[in-house]
C-alpha cells in the first residue's frame, strides 16, 4: 500500500464511502417518484441528499485532479468524469444529477480490481433498468396522454425496451420521456452486446483451458514413457557390461553300480 502513488491510494480508500453516498443517492431518488405525495420536510431532505451526493463526487474529481502526476493527461482519460460532475451546474435538473451520479458509479466500480466484468455488467443492467423506470415515471406520471402511471408500468417499459422488444402497449409521450426511451435502446443493445461476448469469451477461455491441460498432461505422459524408456537402455547397457563372475568348477557325479557298491567314477 505505502508503494502506491497518492492517487491510487486515495482511489482505493474513498471507493467504498463513494459507493455508499451512491446507495444514499438512490434511495433519495426513488423516494418523492414512488411516493409523490410525502411531505414537503421529506422531498427537501431527498433534493439535500442528491445534492451532497453530487458535491462528494466533485470534491473525489478535484482531488484526484490535484493528485494525478500528469494532469492534463488526468483531464483527457478522465472527461466523463469531468462531464459528470459539470452536468448539473449546467441544468441543474434532478435528472441531469441521476445520470451523473450512474457515470461517476461507474467509473469509481471499474476501478476496482476485484469486480469481474460480469458482475459489472448485471449491475449495470438493473441500474439502468431501475434508474430509467424511475425517470420515465417521474415524467410521464403528470402528462395528459401519457400511459406510464404506476412503478409497475414503468419497470416493464424499462425492460421491454432495453430488450429490444418494444411490445408498444407502453410507450412514452413527453418529448424527454422518449430521449429516455433512446438512451435506454442504446444502453440496451451496448450491454447485450457485451454479455454475449462475455459469454463466448468464457466458452473460448474454458476450452483454451481444457486443451492446455490436456496438452500438459499428454506432454506428461510423453516425457514418463520416455524417460522410462532411457530407464530400460541404461538398464540393458549396465547388465551388458557388468563383469563375469567366477567360474564354478562341475562338481563329481557319483555313480554306483546296479548293485549299490563301489567306488565314485
Amino acid at each position: 500500500m505505502k508503494d502506491l502513488p497518492t492517487q491510487q491510494r486515495w482511489e482505493r480508500h474513498s471507493q467504498t464511502p463513494l459507493l455508499a453516498l451512491a446507495m444514499a443517492f438512490t434511495i433519495a431518488y426513488t423516494v418523492p417518484i414512488v411516493f409523490p405525495d410525502a411531505s414537503r420536510v421529506v422531498h427537501r431532505a431527498c433534493t439535500l441528499t442528491e445534492w451532497v451526493v453530487w458535491g462528494a463526487f466533485a470534491v473525489d474529481y478535484l482531488v484526484r485532479f490535484t493528485l494525478a502526476p500528469a494532469r492534463r493527461r488526468f483531464v483527457r482519460t478522465h472527461w466523463l468524469d469531468l462531464l459528470a460532475v459539470l452536468l448539473p451546474m449546467i441544468q441543474p435538473l434532478r435528472l441531469l444529477r441521476l445520470v451523473s451520479t450512474l457515470l461517476l458509479v461507474g467509473r469509481r466500480a471499474r476501478m476496482a480490481p476485484q469486480i469481474q466484468l460480469t458482475t459489472y455488467v448485471a449491475g449495470s443492467v438493473v441500474g439502468l433498468m431501475m434508474f430509467g423506470s424511475l425517470a420515465v415515471l417521474s415524467v410521464e406520471r403528470d402528462a395528459p396522454d401519457g400511459n406510464i402511471k404506476t412503478l409497475g408500468d414503468a419497470v416493464w417499459w424499462s425492460f421491454t425496451t432495453m430488450t429490444t422488444v418494444g411490445y408498444g402497449d407502453l410507450a412514452p409521450k413527453t418529448g424527454l420521456g422518449r430521449i429516455l426511451a433512446v438512451g435506454l435502446m442504446l444502453s440496451g443493445i451496448a450491454l447485450l452486446g457485451v454479455v454475449t461476448a462475455n459469454i463466448a469469451a468464457w466458452f473460448i477461455s474454458r476450452f483454451e483451458r481444457d486443451d492446455m491441460e490436456e496438452r500438459r498432461q499428454t506432454a506428461a505422459i510423453t516425457a514418463l514413457v520416455e524417460e522410462v524408456q532411457a530407464l530400460r537402455c541404461e538398464v540393458a547397457r549396465l547388465s551388458g557390461a557388468e563383469a563375469p563372475g567366477p567360474v564354478v568348477p562341475p562338481q563329481p557325479s557319483l555313480v554306483v553300480d546296479s548293485e549299490g557298491s563301489g567306488p565314485p567314477r
